[in-house]
């Protein structure tokens, strides 16, 4: 069966649509820290692509468990850029202030544009997140007004598990009620967002820019978000 014909068949009696957040709706198949490597870069920060990976990762690492739920995009991205520039040994820390501005200001605008999307999905289907984040991304969607498309918002920081653990997965189609084949899942990584829907028996499209094949013949692969629209309207 050709991924065409997959979606189109799944159309038929799919109900729901799942998304990841970071580097999926909030950017075009771009993680946030590639995102992140580029503005550093912009900024005048020499790093290793190994060394700063090391820094994001231990930044990252850091703000699990300790975000407080009502904590803004905002500041949540601040957080970030303040912890990988004191790994990086960056003195200036209006550094990662102008790298924090420039990174949410980016996201936001891609989120606003994607506004028109989720809105007709959700004409058709319930729409959902879920992502690996820090305990906060209700909060996070409520301040990139996008909030009111999803039934669902299931938040790592807040359950426990891990993309691509299956519990995570499973938790959002028990919130919505149905069986993981009436969702499809849209996401930009192939361990987390692919393997991880593939689990449960879960439809899924792969967001990448670079176009390359998928991870197994029944997949969607699509250049950028707004391709949803051919595919599942």
């Amino acid at each position: 069966m050709s991924r065409a014909s997959a979606i189109a068949t799944w159309k038929e009696k799919g109900t729901a649509v799942l998304f990841d957040f970071g580097g999926t709706l909030d950017a075009d198949g771009i993680p946030w820290k590639e995102r992140f490597f580029r503005l550093y870069l912009n900024q005048g920060v020499a790093a290793a692509p190994e060394e700063f990976d090391a820094a994001f990762y231990a930044a990252d690492d850091a703000l699990v468990g300790t975000v407080p739920p009502a904590l803004s995009f905002r500041d949540t991205v601040r957080q970030l850029a303040d912890g990988v520039a004191a790994a990086l040994g960056v003195p200036d820390r209006e550094i990662a202030g102008k790298i924090a501005d420039r990174f949410v200001a980016d996201a936001l605008g891609r989120l606003r544009h994607n506004r028109r999307l989720l809105g007709a999905l959700g004409e058709r289907y319930r729409l959902g997140v879920v992502s690996n984040f820090y305990g906060n991304l209700a909060t996070v969607c409520e301040d990139a007004g996008i909030r009111q498309f999803f039934t669902v918002v299931v938040d790592s920081g807040e359950t426990g598990y891990v993309k691509p653990d299956p519990r995570i997965f499973y938790q959002a189609v028990e919130g919505l009620a149905i069986d993981s084949s009436g969702a499809v899942f849209v996401g930009d990584s192939l361990p987390r967002d692919m393997a991880g829907a593939r689990a449960v028996g879960m439809p899924h499209i792969w967001l990448t820019p670079r176009g390359e094949t998928p991870c197994c013949p029944e997949d969607g692969v699509i250049r950028s978000l707004d391709e949803l629209a051919e595919l599942l309207l």
